[in-house]
C-alpha cells in the first residue's frame, strides 16, 4: 500500500489545544502524525505557529476555514495563513439553507469562484469538506453535485469526509472513484449508529473553531476512533491509492469509549500504522 501521509484535523484534539498548544503538537508529533489541520488558530500569529511545527517536525498544508473569513482584507488573511505553509483553505461546514434550492446555489457559487479564484490567484486553492446532507438532491441531483459542477475545476478541491458520505448512503470509495485526481486531501472518520440517513447528529464550528453544540441527536450515532466502527478503511485506502492521495487526515468530532482526545488520536495513529503500515 501507498505510504500516505497521515495528519490530523487539530479539531478533535481542541480542548488540549486550548489548554497546552505546544504540547499537544509535540504529543502529536510523537505519535507519528506528520501533518496537522487547523480548525481555529488559538491567538498564535503565523509566525508563532509556524516555528511550533517546525520545532516538532509538524506540516500545515490545511486548515478549515470558513469562506467569509476572507469578505475584509482578504490579502492578509491569505499572507497569515501561507506563513505556516497553508495551500489549502477548506470550507468546513456551509449553512444548508445556503444550498436548498437553484437560486440560492447560484449564490452561494458565485461566492465559491470569487473566492476560489482569489486563492488561486495567491497559490492556494478552495477545498470543501462535506457533510451528510450534502447528498440530499435537488431535481433529482446531490447538492454536492452542484457544488463541483459550479465551481471552476481549477479553484476547488474535495475534501471528502469519508463518515459522512458513508452515513449519507454512500460508500466512501466509491465516491473518491468519482473524483479520482482531486482527492489530494482525505477525511478518515469512524462511527457506529443503528440507522444510515438518520438525520444530522454532528457538531457545528464557527470561523474560530469555537463549537456552536450538537444539531440533532439519536440513533445511537458515536464517533470512534479508526478501527472501532464500521467502515472499511482497506477499501477505502485502496480506492484514495487509486486516486492519487496525498494526504489521510484523522478525524474525530467527538470522544468515546472513554478515552481522552489525545488517547484517541493516539489510537487512530496506531491503527493506520499496525493495520496497513502507514
Amino acid at each position: 500500500m501507498k505510504k500516505f501521509k497521515v495528519g490530523i484535523q487539530l479539531y478533535g484534539v481542541r480542548d488540549a489545544m486550548a489548554a497546552d498548544f505546544e504540547g499537544t503538537l509535540k504529543k502529536l508529533s510523537e505519535m507519528g502524525y506528520e501533518y496537522v489541520e487547523f480548525a481555529g488558530y488559538y491567538g498564535k500569529s503565523s509566525k508563532e505557529i509556524k516555528d511550533c511545527l517546525d520545532k516538532y517536525n509538524l506540516k500545515c498544508v490545511s486548515v478549515h476555514q470558513s469562506i467569509d473569513f476572507y469578505d475584509e482584507n482578504p490579502l492578509d488573511k491569505i499572507e497569515y495563513l501561507k506563513g505556516f505553509g497553508v495551500k489549502y483553505s477548506v470550507i468546513p461546514w456551509y449553512e444548508k439553507s445556503l444550498l436548498s434550492d437553484k437560486e440560492t446555489l447560484a449564490d452561494t457559487l458565485e461566492k465559491f469562484n470569487k473566492i476560489g479564484k482569489l486563492l488561486s490567484q495567491n497559490g492556494m486553492k478552495l477545498g470543501y469538506h462535506n457533510h451528510d446532507f450534502e447528498f440530499d438532491k435537488i431535481d433529482g441531483k446531490y447538492i454536492h453535485d452542484y457544488i463541483f459542477d459550479g465551481v471552476k475545476e481549477e479553484y476547488i478541491e474535495p475534501e471528502l469526509d469519508t463518515c459522512w458520505v458513508r452515513y449519507a448512503g454512500i460508500m466512501p470509495q466509491d465516491k473518491i472513484g468519482e473524483f479520482s485526481g482531486r482527492v489530494t486531501l482525505l477525511h478518515l472518520k469512524d462511527f457506529v449508529c443503528d440507522n444510515m440517513s438518520g438525520g444530522p447528529v454532528y457538531d457545528l464550528i464557527d470561523s474560530t473553531g469555537k463549537g456552536l453544540g450538537a444539531k440533532g441527536s439519536g440513533n445511537a450515532f458515536e464517533f470512534r476512533p479508526l478501527g472501532k466502527g464500521v467502515q472499511d478503511f482497506a477499501a477505502i485506502l485502496d480506492a484514495a491509492e487509486r486516486a492519487g492521495t496525498e494526504i489521510v487526515i484523522v478525524e474525530q468530532d467527538k470522544t468515546s469509549l472513554g478515552l481522552t482526545e489525545l488517547e484517541a488520536a493516539k489510537v487512530s495513529r496506531d491503527y493506520l500504522r499496525d493495520t496497513f503500515g502507514i
